[in-house]
């Protein structure tokens, strides 16, 4: 694990599978429809049962840059965040992720999430290429956690190395500008 501490919280990276962390929520990048679909989708809709697909479908459908939180069902998560964010080259990616991941945060706060996962977002099936997602993810939580928030631990997910990789590089570039601010 990798990490760093800002303010009170930390934000860190681990290589590992976001849906089956003991963190009391992670992020699910959404589609607009909430149908849980392939990949994580897949993994969510069998160790979760019934419940969350069903709390998805009273929910209906879920605009880009925006985030709701269902149950985890049987998983050992309390919530998961359901987060709609852009796909690559769409009008304004870099801004709607940015927005998308804040209101993640803001979704999770509003349910008194103490600890949270978050996958790389945008990465992988929506194609916004791993050092983009990765900039975006650390910079947008790293500053929302500055600007001072209740939720005490967030943990960025990598599936792998590949994903592993940028995600360490951008948390130590926070690491050299918060000392060059101290230093100055």
């Amino acid at each position: 694990m990798h990490k760093k501490k800002i303010n009170e919280n930390t934000l860190a990276v681990i290589k590992g599978d976001l849906t089956n962390t003991w963190l009391d929520a992670f992020v699910f990048y959404a589609r607009e429809d909430l149908k849980l679909g392939s990949g994580f989708g897949t993994a969510i809709a069998l160790r979760g049962g019934p419940l969350i697909r069903k709390e998805l479908e009273e929910l209906g459908h879920l605009k880009v840059t925006c985030a709701v939180a269902t149950s985890a069902g049987d998983m050992k998560s309390k919530f998961i965040i359901h987060a709609n964010g852009p796909r690559f080259q769409e009008e304004n990616t870099e801004e709607k992720l940015k927005t998308t991941i804040i209101n993640a945060l803001k979704c999770a706060e509003q349910k008194g999430v103490q600890s949270m996962a978050f996958p790389l977002m945008g990465a992988g099936f929506y194609g916004v290429p791993l050092d983009t997602s990765a900039g975006i993810t650390v910079k947008t939580i790293a500053g929302y956690l500055e600007n001072g928030s209740s939720i005490k631990d967030v943990v960025i997910c990598a599936i792998d190395n590949r994903e592993y990789r940028p995600i360490q590089a951008e948390l130590d570039k926070l690491k050299l500008n918060l000392l060059e601010e101290e230093g100055s």
